[in-house]
């Protein structure tokens, strides 16, 4: 662990390596797991809000889900998640040539919203754990879903944190993101 300001980051991010691979894992993510992606308090809001700007690239079933569970839904550790189409799919998401993709971004890369989608899903598979003081730690999330992207990464040398630099930069600034390369480069000289 590497503690950076009021953050404590597992070393596995400056030491494993990752690059998405959706043409292999086809967004397997969106579509697995055992709840919802984790949201923000504030990103609640964000969902209600530009509803109408992603909900036309939604399915049906997404829509109605949404409009039976809400926007977000409380997990069973009491943690704010997207809503999911029958235990399954984000309500959120959608497929495209057999490749399940997030309504939302496809909304933010048409112009139509400047929410890009819930910070947990662009750090993806960064998960982040707030304690108690403030702190914020940054974990690195293994899924078998992603060994192709684990694999791809290796293949072009391209550590996780790097593969994330830009929802990194949204999320905590361009002045962690640095610390986190300097980081990288004193665990690289050990």
């Amino acid at each position: 662990m590497i503690e950076i300001d009021d953050k404590i980051v597992s070393a596995d991010l400056l030491r494993e390596c990752f690059a998405c691979d959706i043409a292999r894992c086809k967004g397997i993510c969106c579509v697995e797991g055992n709840a919802g992606a984790p949201l923000e308090a504030d990103e609640v809001e964000v969902l209600e809000r530009e509803y109408a700007a992603y909900e036309p690239y939604m399915t049906p079933a997404g829509i109605a889900a949404v409009e039976r569970q809400g926007f977000m839904v409380v997990d069973e550790d009491g943690d704010l998640t997207t809503p999911l189409v029958d235990d399954a799919e984000c309500a959120y998401a959608y497929t495209e040539n057999g490749v399940t993709l997030c309504a939302i971004e496809k909304a933010w890369l048409g112009g139509r919203t400047a929410f890009r989608k819930p910070i947990s899903c662009h750090l993806y598979p960064i998960r982040l754990m707030n304690f108690s003081n403030g702190t914020v730690g940054l974990n690195y999330h293994r899924w078998s879903v992603c060994r192709p992207a684990c694999e791809k990464g290796r293949r072009l040398g391209i550590p996780v944190y790097a593969a994330l630099r830009e929802p990194i930069v949204r999320r905590f600034g361009e002045e962690f993101y640095r610390a986190l390369d300097a980081a990288a480069k004193l665990l690289r000289k050990e």
